[in-house]
């Protein structure tokens, strides 16, 4: 057994841990680099200052190609040119992340002209201060939900453009509840439980029950949800949180802003899941072209990238355009709703270099599920965002 050699203290031409001789910042023997951290304090300022820099021109050489040029980064990088650029990975994680944190920040479920979302625990959904959970009659719940439904339609076209892809997931668990409390209403009316002469009482309104088990309300105790390939943890689990979402649909109703929070935060980790099988869509599509599948996750990242680098640019224009009152910043919203699956085309094209037929064929079958699959991650984040609320 040898011992592993090592330089004399000061000697500045081979490296402190292994002794071999020097050929640039990092032993080729060892890795380690020659530079440590115990040396002068102005030294180690200097080097922050230059990676810092260093990172902010290939941030700039990455972000301005990633919207103008399609496919120019993902032909880069699978050329071999690397180091110019921010990684894939890094690049879609930090703008992904910072541009749903931005739309979670960007506008609000609910406002103060005159409709209400909540009013609190016996009020139910109301507009311009008539209640669903005061309805007597059924028109009368119905006209009531539909005032409310058209008034969260109308903030929903507000926003121009894909801006209304982030306000959506918002809206949508505020139509859920209003449409759940005009329905429990509903019954209550044609059971004969409302007196038409009084409104309602305290307990009209509330989390709307969950029936199980011959058209019963469902109890935790006395009528579970009971699956038999379930063991007995699995079923307690699952009972549990349909007790939690019960209890947190009641908390949505109160504030809307929750549910949205939720799902904007939840939506890049349902992203970063369909991510590799974008990549793997993409692999079936071009499987005579014999690439590597990381190939075809460094498009989907690139791509990704785009789609929440496009998000984030949506955002910063409708913020300019309530701002300023400019016109100018909404035509720029729709040319970049535009210039998206524009964009996605010309990348496939250009990355995968097949003819027009094809390219335009596999793009849209690969486009279609996808689309499919996004839309079930969604439903999946809504379904888990009430849960875990």
């Amino acid at each position: 057994m040898t011992a592993t050699a090592t330089a004399p203290a000061g000697d500045p031409g081979r490296c402190q841990n292994c002794g071999v001789a020097l050929h640039g910042p990092h032993c080729h023997a060892c890795g380690q680099p020659v530079k440590g951290a115990v040396r002068h304090f102005g030294s180690l300022i200097g080097d922050v200052l230059d990676t810092v820099f260093e990172y902010d021109n290939r941030l700039w050489r990455t972000l301005l190609p990633l919207v103008f040029r399609p496919g120019h980064l993902s032909n880069e990088y699978l050329a071999g040119r690397r180091v110019r650029y921010v990684s894939p990975f890094r690049l879609f994680f930090f703008i992904t992340v910072i541009a749903f944190l931005l739309a979670q920040l960007s506008f609000d479920v609910g406002d103060g002209n005159g409709a209400v979302i909540q009013t609190g625990d016996s009020a139910g959904f109301s507009i311009d201060g008539e209640r669903i959970g005061d309805a007597t009659t059924v028109d009368e719940v119905e006209r009531r939900r539909d005032a409310i439904l058209a008034h969260l339609d109308e903030r929903l076209a507000e926003l121009d453009g894909p801006a209304a892809i982030a306000a959506r997931a918002g809206i949508e668990g505020a139509r859920a509840g209003v449409v759940a409390e005009a329905r429990r209403r509903i019954a209550q009316i044609e059971r004969g439980e409302v007196d038409a002469a009084a409104p309602a009482t305290a307990h009209s309104s509330g989390p709307p029950q969950i029936r199980f088990g011959g058209g019963l309300p469902w109890d935790r105790e006395t009528n579970p949800v009971r699956l038999p390939w379930l063991p007995d943890a699995g079923n307690d689990w699952l009972n549990r949180q349909i007790e939690r979402g019960q209890k947190n649909i009641a908390r949505v109703q109160e504030e809307p802003n929750l549910l949205k929070d939720a799902i904007l935060g939840a939506l890049p980790t349902t992203f970063f899941i369909l991510l590799p099988l974008f990549a793997l869509l993409l692999k079936f599509a071009y499987l005579f072209k014999r690439r590597l599948y990381m190939e075809h996750l460094i498009v989907a990242l690139h791509s990704h990238a785009f789609l929440s680098m496009a998000l984030l640019l949506i955002l910063v224009l409708d913020a300019l355009r309530e701002w300023t009152g400019q016109a100018v910043f909404g035509w720029l919203e729709v040319a970049l709703a535009a210039w998206m699956p524009l964009y996605l085309l010309l990348t496939q094209k250009r990355v995968y270099r097949q003819g027009w037929l094809m390219t335009l064929l596999k793009f849209a079958v690969i486009g279609i599920v996808y689309l499919s699959m996004l839309t079930t991650g969604v439903v999946l984040t809504v379904m888990a965002a009430i849960v875990w609320l």
